[in-house]
């Protein structure tokens, strides 16, 4: 029977150390993917366990169907977030329809038409952009955003939804110029090498090769854009009036969930009704974000299904 030599034997011991190291990093990993889930399903079951002794006083008719939201009235309480609802709502998809063409279209003109020294410069400003604190947006729509608001619609404050709308699309714009330039660096040049050789121009090339191309990290990016504008506070708190009422149009004042909760939690009789409805209100925005989540990754799944 053969021997086996040194070198097998230093063979077999290093796979069977490889192997070890990659079982490893599989368990790593995987123990890391169970943390995120049991950390997920911890705070969902939290705010559930929380909220669900605010629907022994509150029926789920008056909660979800009114707009009229008054723990402190002088007959009786009223905890109705309608309103609320639909100021976030409106909040948000304004912000939204200001930051994703104009943060996409920055980082197209950053991909395909910005030298190199003007990206140089642009980039960190777009990165410093990001860690500019949420008090200091607020403040801009106070002193800025807001009067202009007033003077140019003759209304008497600007603290109102518009205003809302515009400083969260500034909080939001450098997610989406950030991912979705990163997602359009990462189509392979061949794709545009074929564009050109088949006779398109850059503004062909950039419109009908890399978007389609890259069309999941832009839409990653403008979901993690929206993910940020739903869960602010001070700046919404700040700059919207905060006023407890339906709203009707953009230019009156709105009170989004985040502010609310914000407002209104740290001054709250612990284990009242009113203390277990701002949990009930925290579980509604948890499940807003968790289904902007969800059907994201559907339309992710169908385009990707698509292509195939």
């Amino acid at each position: 029977m053969p021997v086996p030599c040194a070198y097998h034997v230093h063979m077999r011991k290093n796979a069977r150390h490889n192997r070890l190291k990659e079982e490893a990093i599989r368990l790593l990993l995987f123990s890391s993917s169970i943390t995120v889930v049991i950390l997920l399903a911890g705070i969902f079951l939290l705010l559930l366990m929380k909220a669900l002794p605010a629907f022994r006083e509150i029926s789920a008719g008056e909660f979800f169907l009114t707009g009229v939201w008054d723990p402190t009235g002088y007959e009786r309480s009223h905890y109705g977030i309608l309103a609320m609802i639909k100021s976030t709502v409106m909040v948000t998809a304004g912000a939204m329809a200001i930051a994703v063409p104009l943060g996409v279209g920055t980082a197209a003109f950053l991909n395909e038409i910005a030298g190199p020294r003007l990206r140089e410069v642009l980039k960190p400003v777009i990165e410093i952009l990001a860690g500019v604190p949420s008090v200091v947006v607020g403040f801009l729509g106070i002193v800025l955003f807001g009067p202009m608001i007033a003077k140019l619609f003759g209304i008497h404050s600007g603290l109102n939804a518009m205003n809302g709308s515009l400083l969260l699309a500034i909080m939001s714009l450098p997610t989406i110029i950030s991912i979705s330039e990163d997602a359009l660096n990462a189509v392979p040049v061949s794709f545009s090498e074929a564009s050109f050789a088949l006779g398109a121009n850059r503004w062909q090339t950039l419109v009908r090769v890399k978007m389609p191309a890259a069309v999941s990290g832009v839409i990653a990016a403008c979901m993690l854009g929206m993910g940020r504008a739903i869960g602010e506070t001070m700046t919404v708190l700040m700059a919207t009036g905060c006023a407890i009422a339906m709203p009707v149009s953009f230019l009156d004042p709105v009170r989004t969930i985040t502010s609310a909760i914000a407002i209104e939690l740290g001054e709250v009789a612990f284990n009242s009704t009113h203390y277990y409805a701002l949990f009930a209100v925290g579980l509604v925005l948890f499940c807003m974000t968790f289904a902007v989540n969800m059907v994201s990754d559907v339309i992710l799944h169908k385009y990707q299904s698509l292509q195939r």
